[in-house]
């Protein structure tokens, strides 16, 4: 098959681009770097002409309320070039539970992407994914110092990159889904214990506070952000992942 990803320099897009091409399939990336503007749509009658399906990893610069601009404009793009470049499937990557976090404007962002990507044209699937353990790191930084790191005890099921890409690769060389298949990790942890676990293992001494008020994803109420009944579960543990 030959399959478009756009986005597909990025953490997950690289990935999958990977994974496709080592199965004997046509993977190509797509991004800026390569010619495609998904917000003006140049370049996008070129990227996917002659794909079989089209992979859109590409997210918001921002978190803030740019973002609903943002993935309206580009799925509409996105949507409109993949029906007149004859695309028979087209994949976007989501998060668990997004529609449970109305008051973060990027979580409201990624579900109006979701019923764009639902209404529109092509047959469609969507991978929705728990949060990623690659992004622990900048997930304490938001909220730290040199002497404390704040996190909420907001409970969360993290999966690795590379498990996320394999789920999205999965799915974009089957038949579309015309629905949703969830993705998580194998552990649930309070986000507090997985900042002091992480960094134990980077040798930091640095206290973990546990702040309910603190960072994106205090705004992320009781089990939002774990996956539910029907899930695939990753194999990748955390502290395997640390381990590497």
């Amino acid at each position: 098959m030959k399959i478009a990803v756009i986005g597909g320099t990025g953490l997950i897009g690289s990935r999958v681009v990977k994974i496709l091409t080592a199965n004997g399939h046509e993977a190509v990336p797509h991004s800026p770097s390569t010619g495609l503007d998904l917000l003006s749509g140049k370049g996008l009658a070129e990227a996917l002409a002659g794909a079989d399906v089209v992979v859109n990893l590409t997210n918001s610069p921002t978190f803030d309320d740019a973002s609903p601009a943002f993935f309206r404009t580009t799925m509409d793009n996105l949507l409109e070039a993949a029906a007149a470049a004859g695309v028979g499937h087209a994949v976007i990557l989501s998060i668990v539970g997004a529609e449970l976090v109305p008051d973060l404007v990027y979580y409201r962002a990624k579900v109006l992407q979701e019923d764009i990507l639902k209404a529109g044209p092509v047959p469609y699937s969507i991978v929705r994914a728990t949060q990623f353990f690659e992004f622990m790191g900048a997930t304490m930084s938001w909220t730290s110092d040199e002497n404390t790191v704040r996190l909420p005890a907001t409970r969360i099921q993290p999966i690795a990159a590379d498990d996320v890409a394999q789920a999205v690769a999965d799915v974009s060389t089957g038949a579309p889904l015309r629905g949703t298949r969830n993705v998580a990790g194998p552990e649930v942890f309070a986000l507090d214990e997985l900042g002091r676990i992480t960094l134990a293992a980077q040798g930091d001494r640095r206290p973990v506070v546990t702040d309910d008020q603190a960072g994106l994803f205090a705004a992320a109420p009781g089990d939002a952000l774990i996956a539910k009944d029907g899930a695939v579960i990753a194999k990748t543990t955390y502290r395997e992942w640390l381990a590497r």
